[in-house]
Order: structure tokens, then sequence, then C-alpha cells
């Protein structure tokens, strides 16, 4: 990612206490432990994960890592506008439960609404849809499996237009 971009990036992050741009290579220390566990280290890069207009953000807390989600410019089916994929959201076990999770994906969205995304959707995992429907996600197909990960259902949550706000 060129250092312009860069300076874009974080000027859209800036208002974030805890919340900063990460390289895809630092979500791995998380995703590891909470997405992949038992698994090879390598299961937890995924695609797009390298692409320049990928925003990896991590939560901090005393200089440690402690949550992760990745944004990447997908559209989702047939929805119209331009669509953000949330991928690989993930708070270290000994957290969970203290609304970092929360936190990244609110911050997440407000920024991605400042890229004028239309919608931001995932493929959550089975555990994780009670934590998304609080978020004001809904549930768009039925459950489908990911080979190796598990039982899955994909999510979308339309944003408001920041004129609309």
């Amino acid at each position: 990612m060129s250092y312009i971009k860069i300076r874009i990036y974080n000027s859209i992050f800036e208002d974030m206490e805890h919340i900063k741009i990460i390289s895809a290579e630092e979500t791995i220390v998380v995703r590891h432990p909470v997405l992949r566990e038992g698994k090879p280290v390598d299961s937890c890069v995924f695609a797009g994960d390298e692409l320049e207009t990928t925003v990896h953000l991590g939560y901090f807390q005393s200089d440690n890592l402690l949550g992760v989600v990745t944004l990447l410019e997908k559209n989702f089916d047939t929805y119209q506008g331009n669509g953000i994929q949330l991928r690989g959201m993930a708070v270290m076990p000994n957290q969970q439960g203290k609304g970092i999770g929360g936190k990244l994906v609110v911050q997440a969205e407000q920024a991605m609404q400042k890229k004028n995304a239309a919608y931001i959707w995932m493929n959550a995992r089975l555990i994780a849809v009670p934590f998304y429907e609080k978020l004001g996600y809904q549930t768009v197909s039925s459950l489908f499996d990911i080979p190796l990960v598990g039982p899955h259902y994909t999510m979308l949550k339309k944003l408001a237009k920041l004129e609309d706000i």
C-alpha cells in the first residue's frame, strides 16, 4: 500500500482510541488461536488479504493486539452498491465478552460509510450469529457448511448514507 493511501486510510480511522490499521501478517497472531486453532498457520491467510483495497484493523490495549477484523471490497450476490465483506473477525479468547469485537465492527462500519459502502456482509459462524444480530445484521442465507471450519450463515447490514445520518 502506498504512503498516500496509508495516510488516507489513517485519516478515516484517526478518531479510534484503540483501533489501528495493521498488516495482513499482524492479523495472524489473533486469527490463528481463535479461528484456526490446531490447524496450520497458513490456513489463517485469506484470499484478498494482500489487496491494496483491503483494510485490516486491530484492537490494541497497552500495545497488545487483542482483536482483528478484515474488510474486503467485494459485493454479495445481487445486492446493489459497493459491498464490503467482513472477514477474519477474531478476539483473543481471554478478552471475549468485553466489547472489543463490537467496537471493531462499529468502527469498521463507520469507516466504510466514509468510503461510500452500501452494505457490509459476512459468512458468520453459527456461534457468532447472535453477536452480529445485536449489531443490526440480518441472516440472508440458509445454513451452509464451510469444510474444516463449520456451519455458517451469510449475514448483511445495509449502511446509511452519510448525508442521511
